[in-house]
């Protein structure tokens, strides 16, 4: 099962995250997924280059 399908729990006394926390990290792990993605195809496409 993945992360993203548990429910998070946070807080000192194991309060559930609020709506707006959840959003927040989804973004910012979205935003990581995406970094590394441009990364991956901006090496690709200079490899595609190199052999042009």
């Amino acid at each position: 099962m993945s992360e993203e399908s548990v429910p998070a729990q946070g807080g000192s006394a194991g309060q559930p995250k609020g709506l707006l926390e959840q959003m927040e990290e989804l973004m910012a792990a979205l935003n990581a997924d995406l970094s590394a993605l441009d990364a991956d195809l901006q090496r690709a496409s200079a490899a595609e280059g190199e052999l042009a």
